[in-house]
């Protein structure tokens, strides 16, 4: 009862692999072959034309998996696995995670999220294993920066490395620096010092991309030689809901020599514009820049941020004028202000004639014909069985005579109706007024 109770509580990666892909489960039909198990293992090899039949991408998240298993059973059965998600798991023990990898000769992708890793220690000789991997996911493991630190100096091909929702508030600088890493996506922690994230630069030189969305980073610092310097390859950096406030800390981003993409939405310093003048001025001020908060950047988009941009801020005195303002006056000079169109739907005075009567009407000239009958059947009420309008210029009606609205979906402005001019009612039931009246 004992031993039965303690293998239950105890669940391994082998344990898991049998229970997941047990042959039963996949009823592939012929040609698939089930080999004798290697002995003591609990799950049997299924090959199909010489091969182990176990996925390359292998996801066995939510196992409740603490223990590695037999090694050789993991090197016979993952010969071929390049992909391996564990997330959501109960492992704990760094020699009990390596027992696994070590024995994973491709393995590319490693995904360990959601499992207890704080208060671990990982020695360097058990750190060398992970030696191959090349995209490393830690989210939510509240992972040391040593532990950190130890993985990215004894895993010379990491390119890719999340670090999210770890709790951090500090950065441990490594003293040996991970020339491979293309990729920091660090979401979700309390960072706020940019002498903190200032540390990236020196730890990761040829870092590409970093994600530093929902961390409370207050600034930009540093001298536009020292940034230069210090992110020479980044071409994408995400600052969604930090807590930027300044405009110089945006404009200090054009000293990361490569930089491409932005992405900056939800910071204090864009709260009292609209979502176009927010846009409109921080393309004005990252001239660099090929995609604005996941949008490419068009040229013609960026020439019209730019002409907004000096307009907005042309009735400034000299002392409030950015930088950025006499840059783009010297490419553009000086402009008019924008006229102010009216956007309102315009209308005009018009009087209208059915017999005897006579009525003042104000028509909206976005209006169609159609619209136009409905208005004065019901102004004049007549029978709704149809009407029919003529329509009298002025100062041409000696010449050309009356002009019958016929076209019910045309625009009356396409008439070129002026105040003064006068529209005919003409019902179609007889006796109410008399086509005479023309």
């Amino acid at each position: 009862m004992d031993s039965s109770s303690d293998e239950e509580e105890v669940r391994t990666f082998i344990h898991a692999i049998g229970e997941k892909y047990n042959p039963e489960n996949f009823p592939y039909g012929q040609g698939v072959v089930v080999l004798p198990s290697p002995p003591g293992s609990p799950i049997k090899v299924l090959v199909f034309a010489d091969r182990l039949f176990l996925p390359s991408i292998l996801v066995l998240n939510d196992c409740g998996i603490s223990k590695a298993g037999d090694e050789s059973d993991i090197a016979a059965f993952c010969a071929h696995v390049i992909e391996l998600d564990l997330s959501h798991n109960q492992l704990n023990d760094w020699g009990e995670i390596g027992s696994i990898v070590s024995n994973i000769p491709h393995l590319d992708f490693l995904n360990l999220s959601m499992n207890p890793l704080s208060g671990m220690q990982l020695e360097p000789s058990m750190a060398e294993v992970f030696s191959r991997v090349r995209r490393l996911i830690l989210i939510n493991t509240h992972i040391s920066w040593d532990n950190v630190n130890t993985l990215t100096h004894h895993t010379p091909e990491l390119e890719e490395l999340f670090l999210c929702l770890n709790g951090y508030n500090t950065v441990s600088e490594s003293q040996t620096p991970c020339p491979s890493l293309r990729l920091l996506q660090i979401t979700e922690n309390q960072l706020e010092e940019w002498a903190e994230v200032r540390k990236f630069g020196l730890m990761y030189p040829r870092l590409g991309t970093l994600v530093l969305a929902n961390n409370s980073v207050n600034s930009v610092e540093d001298s536009q030689e020292y940034l230069q310097h210090l992110f020479p390859n980044l071409r994408n950096i995400n600052l969604n809901n930090s807590a930027l406030t300044k405009w110089e800390d945006i404009e200090r981003l054009n000293f990361f020599p490569k930089l491409e993409e932005v992405k900056a939405k939800g910071i204090p310093l864009l709260e009292p514009y609209s979502t176009q003048e927010r846009r409109s001025l921080l393309l004005a001020r990252l001239p660099s820049i090929v995609m604005l908060n996941g949008s490419v950047v068009s040229n013609g988009e960026r020439e019209d941020a730019e002409r907004f941009f000096i307009r907005y801020y042309q009735d400034c005195t000299h002392q409030e004028l950015p930088e950025r303002y006499h840059i783009l006056v010297s490419k553009y000079g000086q402009l008019a202000p924008l006229a102010e169109v009216d956007l309102r739907p315009r209308c005009t005075m018009v009087d209208v004639r059915c017999g005897d009567r006579v009525e003042a009407v104000s028509l909206r000239l976005e209006q169609t014909v159609g619209d136009l009958k409905k208005q004065l059947r019901a102004l004049l009420q007549l029978p709704t069985n149809g009407i029919r309008l003529f329509y009298i210029d002025r100062e041409m009606s000696s010449v050309f005579g009356p002009e019958e609205l016929k076209c019910g979906s045309r625009a009356l402005h396409s008439y070129s109706i002026r105040d003064g001019d006068e529209i005919l009612v003409v019902p179609k039931v007889k006796n109410r007024c008399s086509s005479s009246d023309l």
